[in-house]
């Protein structure tokens, strides 16, 4: 084996380097190229970090878009429930209140009917009235 790796003049002549100027300036323009690149690097992941928070930002922005369209037509739906849902009360109360003059006018008439009876025929009605008193006393005894 050489031992050319063992002396230092000789490293000069093979590798190219050399302990004159060129060395210092070959490391410098290294370490400037070194920093350059960790701009760029810098530089990069802030485009990038921009880019993907802008990403960030129109997917919010979208997703708030649709939040907002659901809300509407939510609110557009509920509007068109209360009302249905109040139209059809109305009707109900409506029918229910025709219901209800219906059955007063049929008590009344009924009522007036039941006077002309006992006015007509007294005799009979406090008789039956006496003859279901006193079944009624007689199921109650028992």
């Amino acid at each position: 084996m050489s031992d050319n790796f063992a002396k230092p003049e000789t490293l000069e002549g093979e590798t190219g380097f050399s302990s004159n100027p060129s060395v210092s300036k070959a490391a410098d323009d290294l370490r400037h190229a070194a920093s350059d690149l960790r701009h760029a690097a810098e530089d990069k992941a802030r485009e990038f970090a921009h880019e993907k928070m802008d990403q960030a930002k129109a997917a919010t922005d979208k997703a708030k878009q649709s939040a907002q369209q659901f809300r509407d037509l939510a609110m557009e739906k509920a509007q068109a429930l209360k009302e249905t849902a109040s139209v059809k009360a109305t009707q109900l109360r409506s029918a229910a209140d025709e219901q209800w003059s219906q059955t007063r006018d049929r008590a009344k008439e009924l009522h007036i009917t039941t006077e002309d009876y006992i006015r007509q025929h007294p005799t009979k009605c406090v008789l039956g009235a006496l003859g279901v008193g006193f079944l009624i006393g007689l199921i109650t005894r028992r």
